[in-house]
């Protein structure tokens, strides 16, 4: 049986993509390959996979350890990526940064979620033979289409009966939350809910303005604040329309969260996006054409149907079935290199 340490603090903080990422891998290994594959969780023991999500300074030191086995790195951000995410010292900012590559040079291996990042860390000086594209996925027990109505749905969140816009993620300014709270001013006949909070604290970008806003929203915008995975779905399956004005991503793990639900998407339409989502989602250039697009779903339920076959194509597509043999297949391959 493959021996897989996995190696993560994600789930310290709250309300964060890598720590969804690094649990939904958790759970598919262990509901699809419990037979051939043994996981084990911040693990020094003999491994012949040593897979590491975060970069914390005690991994990079376990990294020297005899018995680790293949090391793999799970590439969630860049230095340009964490731009309008956090607010730095300039110091701070460039050891941060440079230990950050230092930390996927020493890797054996590494894994992005998007093919965009390859190039990127090509310019880096590591070679993109060292490099696989995986993309993300979620699990189909955890989010999907609810038997509830909207109605019945909005009433247990304590929402208005309306057409709701929803947003997820991290309050920050890369995720384009400005921009959300103008759409709710520009579109007071609508409803707005933002879930999620400021997972860093005061470190985070734009933090002192966004929670001025937080505090006091416009009437028809709701910041819910980190909630549980379980009550993600509730919001999902509420909202008419899932927006993410996001100016700089990955792979969102909200994104597959509300496909799986089947929940239409609306996103600003990063290149990124291109080879991983295309044919997905509504693409919107800039706040403007997210406006004008808005309230033109708003009130065009066909369009709206037609979103949702999308989403379900896509929840089809990013499967964890078919991710659970991806997964499996990379993991036998890199115990098997020299």
């Amino acid at each position: 049986m493959l021996k897989v340490s996995m190696f993560s603090s994600a789930t310290k903080i709250k309300g964060q993509g890598v720590a969804s990422a690094y649990l939904e891998l958790i759970a598919l290994l262990k509901k699809y390959c419990a037979t051939e594959i043994e996981v084990s969780i911040n693990n020094l023991k003999r491994a012949d996979i040593s897979h590491y999500h975060t970069v914390d300074f005690r991994f990079f030191c376990s990294t020297f350890l005899p018995f680790r086995g293949k090391k793999i790195g799970y590439v969630h951000f860049l230095p340009e990526t964490l731009e309008g995410s956090l607010k730095l010292p300039r110091l701070a900012k460039v050891v941060f940064y440079r230990y950050l590559i230092t930390f996927y040079k020493r890797m054996d291996a590494l894994v992005v979620v998007n093919p965009s990042f390859i190039p990127k860390l090509e310019a880096y000086g590591i070679p993109a033979a060292k490099i696989t594209y995986i993309p993300n996925f979620v699990s189909q027990t955890e989010f999907y289409p609810q038997t509830a109505t909207k109605t019945e749905l909005r009433q247990k969140l304590g929402l208005k009966d309306r057409f709701t816009v929803l947003g997820v993620g991290q309050v920050q300014a890369r995720k384009g939350v400005f921009d959300f709270i103008e759409l709710a001013k520009n579109n007071p006949q609508l409803q707005f809910v933002w879930v999620g909070g400021f997972s860093f604290g005061k470190i985070t970008d734009g933090y002192a303005e966004l929670k001025k806003v937080v505090a006091n929203p416009p009437s028809n915008l709701t910041f819910s604040g980190i909630v549980e995975r379980q009550q993600m779905n509730y919001y999902y399956n509420a909202a008419d329309l899932f927006l993410l004005p996001s100016y700089n991503e990955l792979f969102p793990m909200s994104i597959l969260e509300a496909f799986n639900c089947r929940t239409p998407v609306l996103l600003r339409d990063l290149e990124l996006y291109h080879a991983i989502i295309a044919g997905y989602y509504e693409p919107a250039k800039d706040r403007a054409e997210m406006d004008i697009k808005i309230k033109q779903l708003a009130a065009n339920p066909d369009w709206l149907t037609t979103l949702k076959d999308k989403a379900n194509r896509a929840a089809t597509y990013y499967s964890e079935k078919r991710l659970a043999q991806i997964w499996k297949e990379y993991y036998l391959a890199q115990a098997k290199r020299d």
